[in-house]
C-alpha cells in the first residue's frame, strides 16, 4: 500500500489496493469527479470539496444515480472566507492526494494553489486537469471534449469520408485524455513519492491527453502508411473490413477482421468471394467488397449474424445499445455491471487479484457531517465546534 510520508490520517475499512490512501477533490463536473469515483474504488477515502452556495450542477439527477458524488465524504466550504481557506489547508496537511479540475489561477486566488500547499504538506500530490494546460495562449479558455478534440486534430480524423467529424460521446479527450491520463500521473507520482517522500505537480491537460492516445496514429502517418483524410484508413471506416453494416431488421454488426487469418474467416461464414480474400489489403477492390459485405449483411437480422460468429475469430459483433450491453450473457457472467440502488452501472475496473475494490454506494448522512469528516483529518472537537459556529461549515 502507498501510505502518506507523514503518517498522517486514520486506515478506513475499505478495501482495494489504495485503502488508506486521503484524498481531497475539489468538486466540478466531468473528468475528475470519475478520476475520484475511480480512487475511490480502488479504497482511497475521497473528501469532495463543494462550494456552499453551489447547489445541485444537474437539478433533475437524483442522488442514486449521482456518481459525481458517490464513493465520497463532501464537506461544503465557502473557501472565499479566509478560515475556510485556512481549513482546507490543514485537511491537506494530511492527504496524500488533492484533484482539482479549475481553469488556471483559480485555486492561487483561492490561496490554495500547489505553491501554498505544498508548503503545508510537501508530500502532497497536487494533480491539476484542464482542457489546454496551466499555461499557453489558449489556457484561460473555456471547452468541452468536442473543443479539445478539435484542436488536438482528432476530431478531424473521426467520422467517414465526404462527411462531417463525429463527436466521439465525450469518451475521448474528457475521460481517456483527462480522467485516465489524471489518473495515471497521480499514481506515479505517489510511487515516486514512496521512494523520495516528496510530492510535485502534475498538469495534465485533455488536449494533450487525447493526443497522447493518439500516438500510434502520428506514428503510422509518420511512415506513410495512414493519410490525414478521414474515412481512408484502416480504423476509421475506411477499410470495408473495419466497419458497421446494417442488417436486415434496421440494427447493424461491427466487423473487425484486420488480420488475414479472420479475414479468411469472416468470408467464409458470410460467404464472400475467393478473390476478396486473396484481396484483402488492395484498395482498389474495396468499393466492391464493401458493396458485397453490405449487400449479404442486409439479408439476415442482427441477432442470426452474432450466432452465426459466436463461436468464430472473424471479429464479427452485434452493435448493442447502452441497455442491451447490460444483459449480454458474457457482460452478466463477468458481472461487467452492477446495481446499485435503482442504478446499474459499470463494475468497477480494472480488477485486482489480491485487493477487491469497494462499490461506491450513494453518500448517506454521515457522510456529510462535518464532525465525523474533519475528526477523521485530525481535527479536535473544540475545534470543529468553533469551525460550525462561525459558520464556516457549510452544513
Amino acid at each position: 500500500m502507498i501510505g502518506s510520508p507523514t503518517g498522517a490520517g486514520v486506515a478506513t475499512e475499505k478495501t482495494g489496493p489504495l485503502a488508506g490512501l486521503k484524498v481531497i477533490e475539489m468538486a466540478g463536473l466531468g473528468p475528475v469527479p470519475l478520476a475520484a469515483l475511480m480512487l475511490s474504488e480502488m479504497g482511497a477515502e475521497v473528501l469532495r470539496i463543494e462550494r456552499a452556495d453551489a447547489g445541485q450542477p444537474l437539478p433533475d439527477l437524483r442522488q442514486e444515480y449521482d456518481l459525481d458524488r458517490h464513493g465520497r465524504s463532501i464537506l461544503e466550504l465557502d473557501l472565499k472566507r479566509p478560515e475556510a481557506a485556512d481549513l482546507l489547508l490543514r485537511l491537506a496537511a494530511g492527504a496524500d492526494l488533492l484533484i482539482e479540475g479549475f481553469r488556471p489561477g483559480v485555486m492561487e486566488r483561492l490561496g490554495l494553489g500547489p505553491d501554498v500547499v505544498l508548503q503545508c504538506n510537501p508530500g502532497l500530490v497536487y494533480g491539476r486537469l484542464t482542457g489546454f494546460g496551466q499555461d499557453g495562449p489558449l489556457s484561460a479558455r473555456a471547452g468541452h471534449d468536442i473543443t479539445y478534440l478539435a484542436y488536438a486534430g482528432l476530431l478531424h480524423a473521426i467520422g467517414r469520408q465526404d462527411a462531417p467529424p463525429v463527436p466521439p460521446l465525450n469518451l475521448v479527450a474528457d475521460q481517456g485524455g483527462g480522467a485516465l491520463m489524471l489518473l495515471a500521473g497521480v499514481l506515479a507520482a505517489l510511487v515516486q513519492r514512496s521512494r523520495t517522500g516528496k510530492g510535485q505537480v502534475i498538469d495534465a491537460s485533455m488536449i494533450e491527453g487525447a493526443s497522447m492516445l493518439a500516438a500510434p496514429i502520428h506514428a503510422y502517418m509518420a511512415a506513410g502508411l495512414w493519410s490525414d483524410w478521414r474515412g481512408d484508413n484502416l480504423f476509421d471506416s475506411g477499410a470495408p473490413f473495419y466497419d458497421t453494416y446494417e442488417t436486415a431488421d434496421a440494427k447493424h454488426i461491427a466487423v473487425g477482421c484486420l488480420e488475414p487469418r479472420f479475414f479468411a474467416e469472416f468470408a467464409r461464414l458470410l460467404p464472400l468471394a475467393d478473390h476478396f480474400v486473396g484481396g484483402q489489403y488492395d484498395k482498389s477492390l474495396w468499393p466492391a467488397m464493401r458493396a458485397a459485405i453490405a449487400g449479404r449483411v442486409r439479408e439476415k437480422p442482427r441477432d442470426e449474424w452474432a450466432e452465426l460468429f459466436a463461436a468464430t475469430d472473424a471479429c464479427v459483433a452485434p452493435v448493442l445499445s447502452l441497455v442491451e450491453a447490460r444483459h449480454h450473457p458474457h457482460n452478466r457472467a463477468r458481472q461487467s455491471f452492477v446495481r446499485s440502488g435503482q442504478l446499474e452501472r459499470p463494475s468497477p475496473a480494472p480488477r485486482f487479484s489480491q485487493s477487491p475494490q469497494t462499490l461506491a454506494e450513494m453518500p448517506t448522512p454521515a457522510h456529510r457531517e462535518p464532525a465525523s469528516i474533519l475528526t477523521r483529518f485530525g481535527l479536535r472537537k473544540d475545534e470543529i465546534e468553533t469551525l460550525a459556529k462561525a459558520g464556516v461549515l457549510g452544513r
